[in-house]
């Protein structure tokens, strides 16, 4: 019984829809780096254009080759991991749990801020993949939130939301 099938002719159109996928991306940035003003000056002689023009053909080229590897024949190796089970379904449970904290904190992130918001975020997240050390979970979610918003204030200078908290911290 053999184990991976051989590849079909022409290859796999869900393939070439990443391909399709990878090039739209490439040109999307393209396009837009190509409004980005192109201003140099003596300690920046390349501008701002570069990086994203240089990320953006590289998508595209990317794709191209992609595109070619499948048409060949190519295909990815399926999971050989031995912990992972490739005969059982998806945990639409675990998924849907995720999907709903992930929303949540979309949707609180201003209204609460971002320590509750973010602590709710790690906290759903742990609960949704099976942890069940509830007390434990939600220290640690309030760390972490504190930690990062405070990482993002002083060590980048970037102001997540304080929400609610706004004055307090």
């Amino acid at each position: 019984m053999e184990e991976n099938p051989p590849p079909r002719e022409g290859g796999d159109r869900a393939q070439y829809g990443v391909c399709a996928f990878l090039a739209l991306l490439g040109a999307a940035v393209i396009v837009d780096a190509l409004g980005i003003a192109h201003v140099t000056s003596g300690i920046d002689p390349v501008g701002p254009r570069a990086v994203p023009l240089i990320l953006g053909g590289l998508l595209v080229v990317l794709a191209v080759l992609y595109g070619v590897d499948v048409a060949r024949g190519g295909h990815g190796e399926p999971e050989a991991g031995e912990d992972v089970d490739l005969s059982a379904g998806s945990d639409w449970r675990t998924v849907t749990l995720l999907v709903a904290v992930f929303l949540a904190n979309a949707l609180l992130i201003e209204r609460l801020g971002w320590v509750i918001s973010g602590a709710l975020l790690f906290w759903g997240t742990a609960f949704a993949l099976g942890n069940r050390h509830y007390v434990r979970n939600l220290l640690i979610a309030v760390t972490l939130s504190l930690t990062t918003f405070y990482a993002f204030a002083i060590g980048l200078g970037v102001n997540l939301p304080a929400g609610v908290l706004q004055g307090i911290l």
